[in-house]
């Protein structure tokens, strides 16, 4: 038995006075919106949501990076984000000398990642929207990272996730749950995604999930595993390293969700060591000599550090440092099961294809 989990586990059913009061909260809130009490605005152009209902670990970035993947290529595309833990207030378009510290990890990821692409940082997605409209004017698309709940505004195409070993039917309300928003409010989405399933989901397995989700007619369930690729050098995207078996790996991570990759790497390695930091955790040269110190404890021969992206765009502002240091970042994407990764990309696609401006408005 795991003493740890369930201690914590037993300490989040003591806290469910806070629980009930905190969803009442929830519940009232959603009560004013959908009555009209509280509105909710609409724009005269295709912004597509990504969230989910409970906190953190469900793979937005990596939808929103699929989703980027997709439609740039094809569509003048943007990303805005709140940028959590960021150092700025307010809206913040990244350009060439942004760093994660003005816009937030993860949309300094989607920076990185996609230079042809509008990223911006707004607390308050309804006066980001307009600023990223007069920035760029030759947007054609918005994706909005982590908005489900921020009902001000209303996409036209809302994407709701939810991790597969935790499904928002089974789950309940922070902090006794992970629930930030009510079961109820997935009726609110288009499509349902559900993330990090095992890659031999059997389709009897896939209808007994979607009967636990009850969707609406209108909505589409899809089904996801997280597919890795190959760890490139932190400072050098051109310097690989193939994991094997005889590798002993130190794992340093500061995400949400960590337990699918240290599955991965169980499976992967001869060994791998821990090195957790909490979620979106601020890198400092402490941190960084701590980690060295943990790596040179490893008496391996064949021996790396692994980092994921999202921790990648904070450590790397130490670039003299990691310059000769083995530390190697994984890639992740969402793999779309039983052959409907087309069905998912032309639903997307057909929102924007067919989105019908009004000069009006």
């Amino acid at each position: 038995m795991n003493f740890n989990a369930f201690f914590l586990k037993s300490f989040r059913i003591l806290l469910l006075p806070f629980s009930l009061i905190y969803g009442l909260v929830v519940v009232i809130r959603n009560w004013l919106f959908d009555k009209g009490y509280l509105k909710s605005a609409e724009f005269n152009f295709p912004l597509i949501c990504v969230g989910n209902l409970s906190v953190g670990g469900t793979g937005k970035s990596p939808m929103v990076e699929y989703l980027l993947e997709l439609l740039e290529k094809r569509y003048k595309t943007g990303t805005l984000s709140r940028g959590y833990k960021r150092k700025t207030k307010g809206y913040v378009l990244a350009n060439r000398t942004t760093t994660a510290l003005e816009i937030g990890d993860e949309p300094m990821l989607f920076h990185n990642k996609y230079p042809n692409v509008a990223v911006a940082s707004c607390e308050e997605r309804i006066v980001g929207i307009p600023h990223m409209l007069q920035d760029v004017p030759d947007l054609q698309a918005i994706i909005l990272d982590d908005a489900f709940q921020h009902r001000v505004v209303r996409a036209g195409l809302n994407i709701l996730l939810t991790d597969y070993s935790n499904l928002y039917p089974q789950d309940f309300f922070l902090p006794t749950g992970d629930l930030r928003d009510q079961w109820s409010s997935a009726r609110r989405a288009d499509v349902i995604v559900v993330t990090k399933c095992p890659y031999n989901l059997s389709a009897e397995a896939k209808q007994k999930i979607i009967r636990s989700l009850r969707p609406e007619a209108r909505q589409k369930v899809f089904f996801t595993t997280i597919e890795y690729g190959t760890p490139y050098h932190i400072t050098d995207r051109t310097d690989e390293w193939l994991i094997t078996p005889r590798d002993e790996v130190l794992l340093v991570c500061g995400i949400a969700n960590p337990k699918p990759l240290k599955e991965y790497l169980l499976a992967k390695t001869h060994a791998y060591y821990q090195q957790d930091y909490s979620d979106h955790h601020i890198f400092t040269i402490d941190d960084l000599n701590e980690i060295k110190e943990k790596f040179n404890d490893i008496h391996a021969k064949d021996k790396m550090i692994l980092t994921t992206e999202k921790d990648a765009v904070r450590l790397v502002k130490f670039t003299e440092e990691l310059a000769t240091l083995p530390l190697y970042v994984l890639p992740i994407r969402h793999y779309f099961l039983f052959d409907e990764g087309s069905q998912f990309n032309e639903l997307v696609t057909d929102f924007i294809t067919n989105f019908h401006f009004n000069p009006a408005t």
